[in-house]
């Protein structure tokens, strides 16, 4: 079984999360900055989470996303599956057809099983409030003061060029030349 990067930055997307979530809703923009994954991938992945309800999304300003659980209900493999990671190490998905469909199982088809059984039963046991705490006693630094979200304070001002005529008497100028 190999775990791709789905699963990997779902993982690190929710730590993060449940980091900061004690100053309110989290924005993925801020996530993408402080991860340095791509907003693009973070919004698939929370909108999946969303729907397995492992988060929930405040709209607005001021938005963002919150842990839909406590993060000691919410264990790794509650991540990885809601965003749609198998885990799998049989080479035919579980359908115990590996060899084809006539040939049936292959020699080592209930050890890839057990060892599918193992993984989940591990992942099982890891919950994000374990891997939050990991990183808190490692000196993982969260800032104290929620991430301001306007734009700016000061509305920008852009000179307006108009190349169009304002008038109908203008336009029929144009028309003439």
């Amino acid at each position: 079984m190999r775990l791709t990067t789905k699963g990997r930055f779902a993982v690190t997307a929710m730590i993060d999360l449940a980091l900061r979530e004690h100053s309110g809703p989290v924005a993925l923009a801020a996530i993408s900055a402080r991860q340095q994954i791509s907003l693009s991938y973070l919004e698939q992945l929370f909108g999946k989470l969303r729907r397995q309800e492992l988060v929930e999304s405040t709209r607005g300003p001021g938005g963002g996303y919150s842990l839909g659980r406590k993060a000691e209900d919410i264990t790794v493999a509650d991540i990885i599956v809601a965003v749609d990671e198998a885990i799998d190490a049989t080479g035919c998905g579980g359908g115990e057809n590996c060899m084809g469909e006539e040939a049936g199982r292959c020699m080592t088809h209930d050890l890839w099983s057990s060892l599918n059984a193992k993984m989940l039963e591990y992942l099982n046991s890891i919950s994000l409030k374990s891997l939050v705490d990991d990183q808190l006693s490692r000196g993982v630094s969260v800032e104290d003061t929620p991430i301001k979200r306007a734009i700016s304070s000061q509305p920008v001002v852009k000179p307006i060029k108009v190349t169009a005529p304002n008038s109908v008497f203008a336009l029929a100028g144009t028309l003439t030349k």
